[in-house]
């Protein structure tokens, strides 16, 4: 790193601190400033580069949670950021701190963050052409996220200039992120996390499209596509180098459809199906885009999420817009060398973004309210079947 790109990324990294209404005293928010409990320190980014050599002898188990689309740049969201920080920068904390303890707890914890970052002197936009706060990139590191998928239809809403700045951001903070790059090698990378116990995460992610701009052709890597083949191909050397556990994340579906599409049915039974030497290539499926939730499933014997729904988001064309939910899966080791991490306990935690005034994101399981809300997103959660096979409400 040059002298220069060292200046400019402290530069950042103090901007981003400030922009939270100064109460960090570094852009790495741990320990979190209250009412963030320190979370305990369970899942290590690991440098970019090879997978490694797999998990331990002893590896243990680990839970992993993640969460549907982030959309911090409607009207209401930024309101709501630039009140919480009272007048400096814009602050997302206070909006997810009823969701903050399930995912700081979580061994690892993935999030998809729907819009580009823009400079800290803005402007920020909502739809259709966004353009979101860095100081977003603090919070979701705050809240305890270890890695974000990028890949979405608006990844390219600001151009190429808009990921780099995107990915600027997340590294400033720590946050691990993937589906996007600045160059050839970047964009083919997974995320790649070791939980505690040893065992060792790969993220891939994929979007069917992007809509303000296309991808550009000197360019590709700016954004991965959906491709059944590339998946595959990519969740394999994922494997060779090393992954115990490939988590496919991809940006799919129809808006405000509870159901899945045939085209999402058709890919996820193929990427389920793949497999190598007897084991699958890839262990979970997580999908968003739909803005509502969509249901679990078990295809192929590997838990599929069709829609999570959205985390964070303000005011959308229809109500089910502010519905989400967040998937809390229990891995445990192979029993024997070579087969795959199995998962123990599958679960769903619904979610409400409240537009208050204040904006705040709701845990559904924990409150009385919003009873039929609740309702809704159980049936639709559930309405492939995959109670069945043990799928329940967590808290």
């Amino acid at each position: 790193m040059s002298a220069r790109t060292r200046y400019a990324a402290v530069a950042l990294a103090a901007a981003l601190a400030a922009g939270c209404g100064g109460r960090l005293s570094s852009p790495y928010p741990l320990p979190h400033p209250a009412p963030y409990p320190v979370r305990k320190p369970l899942a290590k980014a690991q440098p970019r580069g090879p997978v490694g050599a797999g998990p331990a002898k002893d590896a243990r188990p680990f839970t992993l949670v993640a969460s549907g689309d982030i959309i911090p740049s409607s009207p209401d969201v930024l309101r709501t950021a630039r009140r919480d920080a009272a007048g400096t920068g814009y602050d997302f904390r206070p909006m997810l701190t009823e969701v903050q303890p399930v995912v700081s707890r979580a061994d690892l914890a993935l999030c998809h963050l729907n819009a580009p970052l823009g400079p800290l002197s803005g402007p920020f936009t909502g739809y259709p052409v966004y353009q979101a706060p860095p100081q977003v990139a603090t919070a979701l590191k705050a809240t305890g996220y270890d890695s974000c998928s990028t890949a979405s239809n608006h990844v390219l809403d600001q151009g190429v200039p808009g990921v780099s700045r995107t990915l600027e951001a997340m590294d400033t903070v720590g946050l691990r992120h993937v589906g996007s790059g600045r160059d050839a090698a970047e964009g083919m990378r997974p995320a790649v996390l070791r939980a505690e116990g040893g065992a060792q995460v790969a993220q891939l992610a994929y979007t069917y499209g992007t809509d303000q701009k296309r991808r550009p052709a000197s360019a590709p890597w700016t954004v991965n596509l959906l491709n059944v083949e590339k998946i595959i191909t990519d969740a394999r050397a994922a494997r060779r180098a090393g992954a115990d556990v490939v988590v496919v994340s991809p940006h799919w579906g129809t808006e405000y459809h509870t159901a899945p599409t045939k085209e999402q049915l058709t890919l996820a039974r193929a990427l389920t199906a793949s497999q190598t030497n007897g084991r699958p290539d890839i262990d979970l499926i997580l999908g968003t885009h739909a803005h509502t939730p969509q249901p679990y499933e078990k295809v192929n014997g590997t838990w599929v999420v069709y829609g999570l729904g959205n985390q964070l988001a303000g005011g959308m064309r229809k109500p089910e817009g502010n519905w989400g939910t967040l998937a809390r899966f229990r891995f445990a080791p192979p029993r024997r060398a070579g087969q795959r991490w199995r998962v123990t306990r599958a679960q769903y935690i619904p979610q409400l973004t409240d537009l208050g005034p204040p904006l705040r994101v709701r845990n559904l399981a924990r409150t009385q309210a919003h009873r039929d809300v609740r309702k809704a997103i159980r049936a639709a959660v559930l309405s492939r079947g995959a109670g069945a096979d043990g799928l329940r409400m967590g808290g």
